[in-house]
């Protein structure tokens, strides 16, 4: 379908299995050419003190759901971009890889990949967070960790041998670095965090205060936003803050020219928004 593909996007679903039900049956109906999940696919047993368990959702269940897809589908199978979340242990990267391997989903973090003419660049960090899994946590734009959060090296991490240089790391940096092999026209960004200040990154954090401190009610990432506006590509596809479109009454903004949307859900629903690259102003939402 050229210049007319249909994409759809959801993220957060947290092994959730009625919501990943839900979305396995839709593109069974709708056959897009493309589907984009924003990350935190299953559930961390590191928050949930678990730390050591082997996760096995995405190995079993999702990993079976996908081959049974594909053989329903047959030639129509849509390209399936995903990256992985906060809420997502980076030991589960071998089972996403073994998946990859048979061309079920592409896994595209950190990674550009051409898809009919458009760069799809596919970004999991998010800033510090209250929560002690850091495997996706990094500093944002400084080592500024907001108040009532923990900075990525006082966490938990799910693999060992962490090269200590990450703790300097930043979000602003690596994206400097991953912007030169970018033509923005044309990219399509997979990010986890949103950007912040905008209407979705919008936390339920009002009049909430730490040691005597407001708490932000944005959660987002400054790097981010001030990537998507210098750089302006064509869309953006973000999730992380699941009750900012309940908050705002919106699952979408603009940076500049680029069309922002954010694809998690607080709700018992499964969100999807559906867009084509090539007139993401039309794109829905759909709750199923």
């Amino acid at each position: 379908m050229e210049n007319n593909e249909k994409c759809i996007f959801t993220s957060d679903l947290h092994g959730n299995k009625l919501k990943y039900e839900r979305l396995f049956t839709y593109i069974a109906r709708s056959s897009p050419d493309a589907v984009f999940l924003g990350g935190d696919l299953s559930r961390s047993l590191v928050n949930r003190n678990k730390k050591g368990s082997k996760d096995t959702f995405i190995s079993n269940y999702i990993h079976k759901k996908l081959k049974d897809l594909k053989f329903l589908l047959k030639n129509s199978y849509p390209e399936i971009f995903i990256i992985l979340g906060n809420d997502d242990s980076k030991n589960l990267e071998n089972d996403i890889i073994n998946i990859e391997k048979q061309n079920l989903w592409k896994y595209i973090n950190e990674k550009h990949y051409n898809w009919r003419g458009y760069n799809i660049f596919g970004y999991s960090f998010v800033p510090p967070t209250p929560f002690l899994l850091k495997d996706w946590e990094r500093y944002d734009i400084s080592r500024f960790v907001d108040p009532g959060s923990i900075a990525p090296e006082e966490g938990i991490f799910s693999y060992n041998n962490r090269d200590p240089e990450e703790n300097f790391k930043t979000i602003k940096n690596d994206l400097k670095i991953f912007a030169l092999a970018l033509d923005f026209d044309k990219t399509i960004c997979l990010f986890h965090s949103p950007p912040y200040k905008t209407v979705l990154d919008r936390g339920d954090l009002d009049g909430k205060f730490i040691h005597h401190v407001p708490v932000d009610v944005h959660l987002g990432s400054l790097a981010l936003y001030n990537f998507i506006k210098e750089n302006q590509p064509l869309l953006t596809l973000h999730g992380h803050i699941h009750e900012s479109t309940r908050i705002t009454g919106s699952w979408k903004d603009k940076i500049g020219r680029t069309s922002c949307f954010n694809g998690s859900h607080d709700g018992l629903e499964l969100s999807i928004i559906t867009f084509n690259p090539e007139n993401p102003e039309s794109a829905t939402r759909i709750l199923i």
